[in-house]
């Protein structure tokens, strides 16, 4: 058996047209071209593909079934194209983006929508390690991107761009003793467990939002939210997550005396300095930095606060 791709596009277009004169105008051929490869077609594959009894031809079952299979073929053909020619303009064929769960997950639904239809051949894979395992694996080159919280001391091989900030709310289950309707003190939060992200490494940037000596870490923001709810500790958690979890409805932020506004933390995007970018991370990094990040929409994105 022998097909090629012009017989299959004069089978799918002579099928999608009604006619073989009309698949000729569509394909710029002599309606005799398109009428011999659809019959050398025929051949090859032992079936008929088109009745031809009538006026105008009309696919059989065989060909109704066969025009699927074609038309797979034919726009993996194009995807292939496509590759080929992002690699040429010097487009990479893989990016690894490395994103701490501090980053709104909408923003980057967006971002990476976009991303999308610009670069459709790019295989696109995406990390969620948290702090500073995020500028580690950048530098270790295992991502070509990433977004972090801001660190105090950043590698110097790295680049870095600040992208804003994150209020942090805190919460509490509504049974929890700091939930008793006044405000929260330094030294209140101190005498209850903690619930924080961790690291898998050891080092001082997981210990910068830690208050309280007893501490369970977690390497997940929306479990913690789930335990926070159950009433194993309070916790610090990004706004977008307490906007987005069903468990954080249920929860209670309590006023802190010691601070008018949400716990903010700094994010940046983090780059390689001597591993050049190409089409395509050059193109997702300028775009993240002139993303503005969202504000926390009051009242609907709140849990319930306690009245002071």
């Amino acid at each position: 058996m022998s097909l090629s791709l012009d017989q299959l596009q004069a089978f799918a277009a002579a099928a999608e047209t009604g006619s073989f004169s009309a698949a000729a105008r569509r394909l710029g051929k002599a309606q005799s071209v398109i009428s011999a490869a659809v019959a050398n077609l025929e051949i090859d594959i032992g079936n008929a593909l088109f009745d031809r009894s009538g006026r105008y031809p009309v696919l059989t079952p065989a060909g109704e079934r066969l025009l699927v299979e074609a038309r797979v073929i034919l726009e993996r053909c194009e995807h292939f194209r496509g590759v080929a020619m992002s690699l040429g303009e010097g487009v990479e064929t893989r990016l690894v983006l490395a994103v701490d769960e501090l980053y709104p997950e909408e923003t980057l639904g967006m971002l990476l929508e976009e991303f999308s239809g610009r670069f459709p051949a790019v295989e696109l894979e995406l990390l969620f390690p948290l702090m500073e395992d995020v500028s580690r694996l950048v530098l270790e080159g295992s991502a070509d991107l990433g977004i972090m919280w801001r660190q105090e001391i950043l590698p110097p091989a790295l680049g870095f761009h600040a992208l804003g900030w994150v209020p942090m709310k805190i919460l509490c289950a509504p049974d929890h003793p700091l939930a008793g309707g006044q405000r929260v003190d330094w030294e209140e939060l101190k005498r209850y467990r903690q619930l924080m992200v961790a690291t898998r490494t050891d080092s001082e940037e997981k210990m910068r939002l830690r208050v309280a000596s007893d501490v369970w870490w977690v390497e997940s923001q929306w479990v913690i939210v789930e335990l926070v709810k159950r009433g194993l500790g309070w916790a610090f958690v990004p706004w977008h997550v307490v906007a987005n979890s069903p468990a954080a409805a249920q929860l209670v932020s309590p006023p802190l005396a010691f601070q008018e506004q949400d716990w903010p933390v700094a994010l940046e995007l983090v780059w390689h300095k001597q591993r050049p970018p190409g089409k395509a991370a050059r193109w997702l990094r300028e775009r993240i930095c002139g993303q503005a990040l969202p504000r926390p929409k009051h009242p609907d994105c709140d849990p319930r606060a306690a009245q002071p």
